[in-house]
């Protein structure tokens, strides 16, 4: 049976309850993953764990297991950003293909306060997952990275 629990500001997880997510983003995003300090980072905005605009994170579990992590952060920016951005989202390696994955995907829309932006990779297979669930790519993303 699957079980889903919501962490925000007000409901955060205890200490072994976060390092369990981090953890588990950090393992199960494999490829397109980030350094663990960074996953923490947008764990800790999403908390508000210091100054940020808030967020949440979604975890599944099935039976005793995490199945998926999501984790949400608000913009802050209303009107010309999306209020919210999917920051991660990492389905159990073992647990893949069983739809786990688009029912987090939807449940975090729903909890989500306003529209959501994501960041995926072009070779990322997750990217049909979100353009059938009605993500558009509206924009080309370019960076500048100071040395």
């Amino acid at each position: 049976m699957r079980k889903i629990k919501l962490f925000n500001e007000e409901n955060k997880p205890n200490l072994k309850e976060k390092e369990q997510i981090v953890n588990f983003l950090f393992h199960h995003l494999e490829n397109f993953g980030d350094a663990k300090q960074d996953i923490e980072k947008a764990v800790n905005f999403a908390l508000k764990e210091g100054p940020s605009f808030g967020g949440f994170v979604l975890q599944s579990f099935e039976n005793e297991d995490t199945a998926c992590v999501v984790v949400v952060n608000k913009t802050g920016m209303k009107g010309y950003i999306p209020e919210n951005i999917l920051v991660y989202i990492a389905t159990h390696h073992d647990m893949r293909g069983k739809g786990i994955g688009k029912e987090m995907m939807l449940k975090a829309l729903e909890t989500a306060e306003g529209n959501v932006a994501l960041h995926v990779e072009p070779d990322n297979p997750a990217r049909y997952l979100y353009e059938k669930i009605g993500f558009t790519n509206k924009y080309l993303e370019m960076r500048y990275l100071k040395k």
